[in-house]
């Protein structure tokens, strides 16, 4: 006869999730946890990611922990050592390598004690290339990912991250009480290509042609000295910069979203929020599974190029809408 420890041990299991970031990575997969979790309604599932995403994925609703990767050098062998000790102690029946990189692919091979792994390279169907395969949205390659891993994706091309969202109200009480355009002017210095440069002449027009917002910049924790270029204002929440959840808290009050190709942008399309991303030579808004019902992407091959003018013609009814 089996007793009840027994039954319970068989019934449920661990498993884990690898997504290391970025912070439109972490945005993308809110979907798929989702699917996961409602296929594995009876086990333990955890997410192995970076020290940045720690606080957010820890109030995710699908998942039970999380767990550090400090992504050291792979020469570094003590922490290999240690990576490889904490996480098989959990004794994983079933791996999701949502990164699926060559980091990933080094775990699967040299670290991880786990025969049943779902990646890209696990799930393509014979004669399909990878290289192919990831010039594919996203978001579909996902789904394809899940699909062919027993997973029923019922929210995979769906992704909301509503679940990440703080109530900033009092912080956004003392700046302004009127409605808002948010901006996400900035992005990383190693990704210079996805920086437009015309913020400031597009917020001149907005202003001069409609009166009734705010125009707010959020800016990170490298960009507070940026920001000050800005013609906008910048909110802070005790003179630091917000955290993700509380960014995510910011876009849900906006009124309308413009943003570089980063991800903040994916924080607004998958909020539902009115806005558009502008995106130029480096990728494209498809290939990120950005555009949604209600956000939007204006695409040209030289962001230098793409004029104040006909940013604020693309937007200006859609502004007059939700005015």
């Amino acid at each position: 006869m089996i007793d009840w420890f027994t039954k319970v041990k068989y019934i449920m299991s661990n498993i884990l999730i690898i997504k290391h970031g970025s912070l439109g990575d972490i945005v993308q997969i809110s979907g798929v946890l989702k699917d996961i979790r409602e296929t594995h309604k009876s086990d333990k599932i955890f997410i192995l990611t970076t020290l940045p995403y720690v606080d957010l994925l820890s109030r995710c609703p699908f998942l039970d922990g999380v767990i550090l990767d400090d992504r050291k050098s792979r020469l570094n062998f003590i922490y290999l050592f240690n990576l490889r000790k904490k996480i098989n102690k959990y004794k994983f029946d079933k791996i999701y390598d949502l990164h699926n990189s060559s980091r990933t692919s080094f775990y699967k091979k040299y670290l991880f004690d786990v025969k049943n792994w779902s990646s890209t390279e696990t799930t393509l169907k014979e004669g399909m290339r990878k290289k192919d395969f990831d010039k594919d949205p996203i978001l579909e390659r996902f789904k394809f990912q899940l699909d062919n891993s027993e997973v029923i994706t019922k929210f995979s091309l769906r992704p909301d991250f509503s679940w990440a969202t703080s109530n900033i109200d009092k912080i956004i009480n003392k700046y302004f009480n009127k409605n808002f355009i948010l901006m996400f002017p900035f992005c990383s210095s190693k990704l210079s290509s996805k920086k437009w440069p015309f913020y400031n002449q597009l917020i001149d027009i907005i202003k001069s042609e409609n009166n009734n917002f705010e125009i707010v910049i959020c800016p990170g924790p490298d960009e507070i000295d940026k920001a000050k270029n800005i013609n906008a204002t910048a909110i802070f929440n005790n003179m630091k910069a917000l955290n993700i959840m509380e960014l995510s808290g910011l876009v849900q009050k906006s009124k309308f979203v413009i943003a570089n190709d980063t991800g903040p942008a994916h924080i607004a399309a998958h909020l539902g929020k009115h806005g558009v991303a502008l995106f130029g030579s480096h990728t494209s808004p498809e290939k990120v599974s950005i555009v949604t019902n209600n956000f939007k992407a204006i695409k040209v091959k030289n962001l230098n190029e793409l004029k104040p003018e006909d940013v604020y013609l693309d937007i200006k009814k859609k502004l007059e809408l939700i005015n």
